[in-house]
């Protein structure tokens, strides 16, 4: 197998990751209660995914 010809330093190694760039999650507004709540997530509060009930609200505590 081919082997590098010189150490490659973590400088240059860490230029070439350079491009990538955490992003904050976008929340979105429950449609039954009103808090924020990830996108194509069960709301953690009513247990409401898109205006339907999705969980029970016992099981959602």
């Amino acid at each position: 197998m081919p082997h590098p010809k010189r150490k490659i330093s973590t400088q240059r190694r860490d230029k070439r990751r350079t491009h990538y760039k955490a992003e904050v999650s976008t929340f979105a507004v429950c449609s039954n209660c009103g808090t924020t709540v990830l996108y194509h997530r069960v709301c953690p509060d009513c247990g409401y995914y898109k205006g339907k009930p999705a969980i029970s609200k016992a099981a959602a505590e």
